[in-house]
Protein backbone atom coordinates (compact mmCIF):
# COMPACT_ATOMS: atom_id res chain seq x y z
CA UNK A 1 0.00 0.00 0.00
CA UNK A 2 2.82 2.38 0.92
CA UNK A 3 4.48 1.70 -2.46
CA UNK A 4 1.25 2.65 -4.23
CA UNK A 5 1.01 5.93 -2.32
CA UNK A 6 4.64 6.69 -3.03
CA UNK A 7 4.15 6.00 -6.74
CA UNK A 8 1.08 8.22 -6.76
CA UNK A 9 2.94 11.12 -5.11
CA UNK A 10 5.85 10.65 -7.52
CA UNK A 11 3.51 10.71 -10.51
CA UNK A 12 1.89 13.88 -9.20
CA UNK A 13 5.30 15.55 -8.89
CA UNK A 14 6.19 14.54 -12.44
CA UNK A 15 2.87 15.84 -13.72
CA UNK A 16 3.39 19.17 -11.95
CA UNK A 17 6.85 19.51 -13.47
CA UNK A 18 5.45 18.88 -16.93
CA UNK A 19 2.64 21.37 -16.39
CA UNK A 20 5.11 23.98 -15.13
CA UNK A 21 7.32 23.39 -18.16
CA UNK A 22 4.46 23.82 -20.61
CA UNK A 23 3.16 26.88 -18.75
CA UNK A 24 6.59 28.51 -19.08
CA UNK A 25 6.66 27.59 -22.78
CA UNK A 26 3.19 29.13 -23.25
CA UNK A 27 4.17 32.36 -21.47
CA UNK A 28 7.34 32.68 -23.56
CA UNK A 29 5.34 32.02 -26.71
CA UNK A 30 2.76 34.66 -25.80
CA UNK A 31 5.50 37.20 -25.06
CA UNK A 32 7.12 36.37 -28.39
CA UNK A 33 3.84 36.79 -30.26
CA UNK A 34 3.16 40.12 -28.56
CA UNK A 35 6.67 41.31 -29.42
CA UNK A 36 6.21 40.18 -33.03
CA UNK A 37 2.85 41.95 -33.22
CA UNK A 38 4.35 45.13 -31.74
CA UNK A 39 7.19 44.97 -34.25
CA UNK A 40 4.85 44.46 -37.20
CA UNK A 41 2.53 47.23 -35.97
CA UNK A 42 5.45 49.62 -35.60
CA UNK A 43 6.26 48.98 -39.22
CA UNK A 44 2.66 49.73 -40.21
CA UNK A 45 2.45 52.88 -38.16
CA UNK A 46 4.28 54.88 -40.78
CA UNK A 47 3.10 53.16 -43.94
CA UNK A 48 3.71 55.56 -46.80
CA UNK A 49 2.73 53.66 -49.93
CA UNK A 50 -1.05 53.33 -49.97
CA UNK A 51 -3.19 56.40 -50.37
CA UNK A 52 -4.94 57.14 -47.09
CA UNK A 53 -6.09 59.74 -44.59
CA UNK A 54 -3.47 60.12 -41.85
CA UNK A 55 -4.52 60.49 -38.24
CA UNK A 56 -2.06 62.13 -35.83
CA UNK A 57 -2.87 62.33 -32.11
CA UNK A 58 -1.50 65.19 -29.99
CA UNK A 59 -2.18 64.40 -26.35
CA UNK A 60 -0.85 65.13 -22.89
CA UNK A 61 1.76 67.83 -22.38
CA UNK A 62 3.09 69.24 -25.65
CA UNK A 63 6.83 69.84 -25.65
CA UNK A 64 7.64 69.77 -29.36
CA UNK A 65 9.82 66.71 -28.89
CA UNK A 66 11.87 65.38 -31.79
CA UNK A 67 9.75 62.24 -32.27
CA UNK A 68 6.55 64.23 -32.75
CA UNK A 69 8.16 66.62 -35.23
CA UNK A 70 9.67 63.71 -37.18
CA UNK A 71 6.27 62.05 -37.30
CA UNK A 72 4.68 65.17 -38.80
CA UNK A 73 7.48 65.39 -41.34
CA UNK A 74 6.95 61.72 -42.19
CA UNK A 75 3.27 62.33 -42.90
CA UNK A 76 4.26 65.21 -45.21
CA UNK A 77 6.47 62.83 -47.19
CA UNK A 78 3.90 60.01 -47.27
CA UNK A 79 1.10 59.25 -49.69
CA UNK A 80 -1.54 60.60 -47.30
CA UNK A 81 -4.23 62.53 -49.15
CA UNK A 82 -5.29 64.46 -46.06
CA UNK A 83 -4.55 64.67 -42.35
CA UNK A 84 -6.70 64.60 -39.21
CA UNK A 85 -4.96 65.92 -36.09
CA UNK A 86 -6.84 64.85 -32.96
CA UNK A 87 -6.07 67.03 -29.95
CA UNK A 88 -6.50 66.05 -26.32
CA UNK A 89 -4.25 68.35 -24.34
CA UNK A 90 -4.29 71.28 -21.88
CA UNK A 91 -1.13 72.68 -23.51
CA UNK A 92 2.56 72.51 -22.66
CA UNK A 93 5.62 74.67 -23.17
CA UNK A 94 5.17 77.75 -25.33
CA UNK A 95 8.22 76.89 -27.40
CA UNK A 96 7.05 73.30 -27.84
CA UNK A 97 3.63 74.45 -29.06
CA UNK A 98 5.33 76.92 -31.42
CA UNK A 99 7.44 74.14 -32.95
CA UNK A 100 4.43 71.88 -33.48
CA UNK A 101 2.46 74.77 -35.00
CA UNK A 102 5.28 75.57 -37.44
CA UNK A 103 5.63 71.92 -38.47
CA UNK A 104 1.88 71.59 -39.02
CA UNK A 105 1.90 74.70 -41.21
CA UNK A 106 4.64 73.12 -43.33
CA UNK A 107 2.52 69.98 -43.54
CA UNK A 108 -0.56 72.01 -44.50
CA UNK A 109 1.37 73.51 -47.41
CA UNK A 110 1.51 69.98 -48.91
CA UNK A 111 -1.70 68.32 -47.68
CA UNK A 112 -5.03 69.55 -46.26
CA UNK A 113 -5.06 69.35 -42.46
CA UNK A 114 -8.02 69.44 -40.07
CA UNK A 115 -7.65 69.64 -36.28
CA UNK A 116 -10.31 67.88 -34.20
CA UNK A 117 -10.41 68.99 -30.56
CA UNK A 118 -11.66 66.20 -28.32
CA UNK A 119 -12.21 66.98 -24.61
CA UNK A 120 -9.56 69.70 -24.28
CA UNK A 121 -7.59 71.81 -26.75
CA UNK A 122 -6.41 74.70 -24.62
CA UNK A 123 -3.49 77.12 -24.50
CA UNK A 124 -0.46 75.51 -26.20
CA UNK A 125 -2.73 72.82 -27.66
CA UNK A 126 -4.81 75.57 -29.25
CA UNK A 127 -1.60 77.03 -30.72
CA UNK A 128 -1.01 73.64 -32.33
CA UNK A 129 -4.62 73.47 -33.56
CA UNK A 130 -4.15 76.77 -35.39
CA UNK A 131 -1.53 75.06 -37.53
CA UNK A 132 -4.37 73.21 -39.30
CA UNK A 133 -6.48 74.57 -42.15
CA UNK A 134 -9.67 74.03 -40.18
CA UNK A 135 -10.59 73.46 -36.52
CA UNK A 136 -13.46 71.18 -35.51
CA UNK A 137 -14.61 70.77 -31.89
CA UNK A 138 -17.34 68.99 -30.01
CA UNK A 139 -20.01 71.12 -28.40
CA UNK A 140 -18.62 70.50 -24.91
CA UNK A 141 -14.92 70.54 -25.78
CA UNK A 142 -12.83 73.04 -23.79
CA UNK A 143 -11.11 75.48 -26.14
CA UNK A 144 -9.00 78.60 -25.75
CA UNK A 145 -7.07 79.61 -22.62
CA UNK A 146 -5.10 82.14 -24.64
CA UNK A 147 -2.34 83.16 -22.30
CA UNK A 148 1.18 82.43 -21.03
CA UNK A 149 2.30 81.32 -17.57
CA UNK A 150 5.58 81.34 -15.66
CA UNK A 151 5.59 79.59 -12.27
CA UNK A 152 8.28 79.18 -9.65
CA UNK A 153 8.23 78.00 -6.02
CA UNK A 154 8.99 80.28 -3.08
CA UNK A 155 10.61 78.22 -0.32
CA UNK A 156 11.97 81.16 1.68
CA UNK A 157 9.58 80.74 4.62
CA UNK A 158 10.25 77.01 4.81
CA UNK A 159 13.98 77.70 4.80
CA UNK A 160 13.55 80.18 7.68
CA UNK A 161 11.52 77.63 9.61
CA UNK A 162 14.21 74.96 9.44
CA UNK A 163 16.97 77.51 9.99
CA UNK A 164 18.79 77.15 6.67
CA UNK A 165 19.99 80.02 4.49
CA UNK A 166 21.27 79.64 0.94
CA UNK A 167 24.37 81.73 0.23
CA UNK A 168 25.30 82.68 -3.34
CA UNK A 169 27.81 84.66 -5.34
CA UNK A 170 26.67 85.80 -8.78
CA UNK A 171 27.89 88.12 -11.49
CA UNK A 172 24.78 90.31 -11.67
CA UNK A 173 21.55 90.86 -9.70
CA UNK A 174 19.28 89.09 -12.17
CA UNK A 175 21.47 86.03 -12.69
CA UNK A 176 19.48 82.84 -11.84
CA UNK A 177 16.45 84.90 -10.84
CA UNK A 178 13.99 84.02 -9.47
CA UNK A 179 15.67 82.05 -6.72
CA UNK A 180 13.27 79.66 -4.93
CA UNK A 181 15.15 80.19 -1.67
CA UNK A 182 14.35 83.90 -1.37
CA UNK A 183 11.62 86.37 -2.27
CA UNK A 184 11.93 87.63 -5.83
CA UNK A 185 13.12 91.22 -6.10
CA UNK A 186 10.95 93.78 -7.94
CA UNK A 187 13.56 93.83 -10.71
CA UNK A 188 13.41 90.03 -11.10
CA UNK A 189 9.61 90.06 -11.22
CA UNK A 190 9.68 92.83 -13.82
CA UNK A 191 12.15 90.85 -15.97
CA UNK A 192 9.94 87.76 -15.82
CA UNK A 193 6.83 89.81 -16.56
CA UNK A 194 8.49 91.14 -19.71
CA UNK A 195 9.10 87.55 -20.89
CA UNK A 196 5.49 86.60 -20.27
CA UNK A 197 4.19 89.74 -21.98
CA UNK A 198 6.35 89.21 -25.04
CA UNK A 199 5.19 85.60 -25.49
CA UNK A 200 1.59 86.59 -24.79
CA UNK A 201 1.75 89.30 -27.48
CA UNK A 202 3.06 86.69 -29.93
CA UNK A 203 0.20 84.34 -28.98
CA UNK A 204 -2.41 87.09 -29.43
CA UNK A 205 -1.00 88.13 -32.79
CA UNK A 206 -1.08 84.51 -33.95
CA UNK A 207 -4.74 84.17 -32.93
CA UNK A 208 -5.60 87.45 -34.68
CA UNK A 209 -3.86 86.36 -37.87
CA UNK A 210 -4.98 82.73 -38.04
CA UNK A 211 -8.57 83.34 -36.91
CA UNK A 212 -9.01 86.64 -38.76
CA UNK A 213 -10.20 88.55 -35.69
CA UNK A 214 -10.61 92.27 -35.15
CA UNK A 215 -9.00 93.87 -32.12
CA UNK A 216 -12.36 93.95 -30.33
CA UNK A 217 -13.01 90.29 -31.11
CA UNK A 218 -9.51 89.44 -29.90
CA UNK A 219 -10.07 91.15 -26.55
CA UNK A 220 -13.05 88.91 -25.91
CA UNK A 221 -11.10 85.67 -26.34
CA UNK A 222 -7.60 86.59 -25.15
CA UNK A 223 -8.15 87.01 -21.41
CA UNK A 224 -7.11 83.47 -20.51
CA UNK A 225 -10.55 81.91 -20.17
CA UNK A 226 -11.64 78.64 -21.76
CA UNK A 227 -14.76 78.27 -23.89
CA UNK A 228 -17.00 75.34 -24.68
CA UNK A 229 -17.01 74.28 -28.30
CA UNK A 230 -20.35 76.04 -28.82
CA UNK A 231 -19.02 79.28 -27.33
CA UNK A 232 -15.77 78.92 -29.30
CA UNK A 233 -17.76 78.71 -32.53
CA UNK A 234 -19.56 81.95 -31.68
CA UNK A 235 -16.30 83.81 -30.99
CA UNK A 236 -14.61 82.33 -34.09
CA UNK A 237 -12.03 80.17 -32.33
CA UNK A 238 -13.29 77.08 -34.17
CA UNK A 239 -14.82 76.63 -37.62
CA UNK A 240 -17.30 73.86 -37.00
CA UNK A 241 -18.92 71.70 -34.34
CA UNK A 242 -18.57 68.01 -35.02
CA UNK A 243 -16.29 65.01 -34.86
CA UNK A 244 -13.61 63.23 -36.85
CA UNK A 245 -16.30 62.00 -39.24
CA UNK A 246 -17.27 65.60 -40.02
CA UNK A 247 -13.62 66.51 -40.52
CA UNK A 248 -13.20 63.74 -43.09
CA UNK A 249 -16.44 64.81 -44.82
CA UNK A 250 -15.02 68.35 -45.11
CA UNK A 251 -11.80 67.03 -46.62
CA UNK A 252 -13.80 65.08 -49.19
CA UNK A 253 -16.22 67.91 -50.02
CA UNK A 254 -13.94 70.95 -49.87
CA UNK A 255 -10.48 69.59 -50.59
CA UNK A 256 -11.68 66.93 -53.03
CA UNK A 257 -9.80 63.99 -51.57
CA UNK A 258 -11.06 60.58 -52.68
CA UNK A 259 -14.03 59.28 -50.71
CA UNK A 260 -13.70 56.18 -48.56
CA UNK A 261 -9.93 56.28 -48.13
CA UNK A 262 -8.65 54.18 -45.21
CA UNK A 263 -7.82 56.05 -42.02
CA UNK A 264 -4.27 55.26 -40.89
CA UNK A 265 -3.01 55.96 -37.38
CA UNK A 266 0.44 57.54 -37.25
CA UNK A 267 2.07 57.04 -33.85
CA UNK A 268 5.34 57.92 -32.28
CA UNK A 269 7.68 54.91 -32.15
CA UNK A 270 7.72 53.26 -28.75
CA UNK A 271 10.91 53.48 -26.71
CA UNK A 272 10.67 49.71 -26.48
CA UNK A 273 8.65 47.10 -28.29
CA UNK A 274 7.80 45.70 -24.87
CA UNK A 275 6.35 48.91 -23.43
CA UNK A 276 3.14 46.90 -23.08
CA UNK A 277 4.76 45.51 -19.92
CA UNK A 278 5.04 48.89 -18.19
CA UNK A 279 3.90 49.02 -14.57
CA UNK A 280 0.55 50.63 -15.37
CA UNK A 281 -0.15 48.06 -18.11
CA UNK A 282 0.74 45.21 -15.76
CA UNK A 283 -1.61 46.67 -13.15
CA UNK A 284 -4.38 46.65 -15.76
CA UNK A 285 -3.59 43.06 -16.72
CA UNK A 286 -3.86 41.79 -13.14
CA UNK A 287 -7.15 43.60 -12.57
CA UNK A 288 -5.99 46.67 -10.63
CA UNK A 289 -7.36 49.59 -12.69
CA UNK A 290 -7.16 51.97 -9.71
CA UNK A 291 -3.44 51.33 -9.30
CA UNK A 292 -2.93 51.70 -13.06
CA UNK A 293 -4.72 55.07 -13.07
CA UNK A 294 -2.63 56.23 -10.08
CA UNK A 295 0.61 55.25 -11.83
CA UNK A 296 -0.40 57.11 -15.00
CA UNK A 297 -1.42 60.20 -13.01
CA UNK A 298 1.90 60.13 -11.12
CA UNK A 299 3.79 59.94 -14.41
CA UNK A 300 1.89 62.95 -15.77
CA UNK A 301 2.50 64.92 -12.55
CA UNK A 302 6.23 64.19 -12.82
CA UNK A 303 6.20 65.29 -16.45
CA UNK A 304 4.43 68.54 -15.50
CA UNK A 305 6.93 69.22 -12.72
CA UNK A 306 9.84 68.71 -15.11
CA UNK A 307 8.66 71.37 -17.58
CA UNK A 308 10.96 74.35 -17.83
CA UNK A 309 10.54 77.78 -19.39
CA UNK A 310 7.35 79.60 -20.30
CA UNK A 311 4.17 77.53 -20.27
CA UNK A 312 1.09 77.78 -22.44
CA UNK A 313 -0.96 75.55 -20.19
CA UNK A 314 -4.57 75.66 -19.06
CA UNK A 315 -3.81 74.27 -15.60
CA UNK A 316 -0.68 72.95 -14.01
CA UNK A 317 -2.20 69.77 -12.54
CA UNK A 318 -3.53 66.90 -14.61
CA UNK A 319 -5.92 64.26 -13.42
CA UNK A 320 -8.00 61.50 -14.96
Amino acid sequence: MSDTVADYILDRHRLRRKLTFWRVICVVAVIGLIGLAAWSMSGAKTATGEKHVARLALSGLLTGDRETLKLIDGIAKSNAAGVIVTIESPGGTTTGAEKIYAELRRLAAKKPVVAVIETTGASGAYIAAMGADRIVAHGNSLVGSIGVLFQYPNLSRAMETIGVKMEEIKSSPLKAAPNPFENASPEARAALASLVTDSYDWFRDLVRERRNLTEEELKVVADGRVFTGRQALQVKLVDQLGSERDAIAWLEAERKIDKGLPLREWRRPSKSRFDVFSLDSLADLVGLPGVAALLRASEREAQTASLDGLLALWHGRLSD
